[in-house]
């Protein structure tokens, strides 16, 4: 029904930068707000940032001023820019989805397959 690909993680030096993108594909009606998630070894996936379908952003406190999400509405298309990272960033990063297939009147959730961050020198 809906695939979301992740792209863009990888390994960087502290201080460094990484844009992670993730695309939605399939029978999509609309999609509402647009998230990403970060998990680390044994421990809940936490919210990093949200941006809704209108273009707001919001942010844990703890990425505030480094990072930036935004979305391509035409392309179904989140983004997050991550700049000034620090070790305590490493994860694997999900993206997340609420939206409405084109046949249905409820709202979905869907996942990313997770990419890997590491910031290490």
């Amino acid at each position: 029904q809906v695939q979301l690909v992740e792209s863009g993680g990888g390994l960087v030096q502290p201080g460094g930068s990484l844009r992670l993108s993730c695309a939605a594909s399939g029978s999509i009606y609309t999609i509402y707000a647009m998230n990403w998630y970060r998990q680390d070894p044994g421990k809940e996936r936490k919210l990093v940032a949200t941006i809704t379908n209108g273009g707001s952003p919001n942010y844990a406190d703890s990425v505030k001023g480094r990072f930036t999400i935004s979305r391509d509405n035409a392309q179904n298309t989140v983004y997050l820019q991550m700049n000034s990272l620090k070790p305590e960033d490493a994860a694997v990063y999900y993206c997340n989805v609420r939206l409405k297939l084109v046949w249905s009147a409820t709202i979905s959730e869907y996942w990313g397959q997770g990419t890997q961050v590491t910031v290490s020198s």
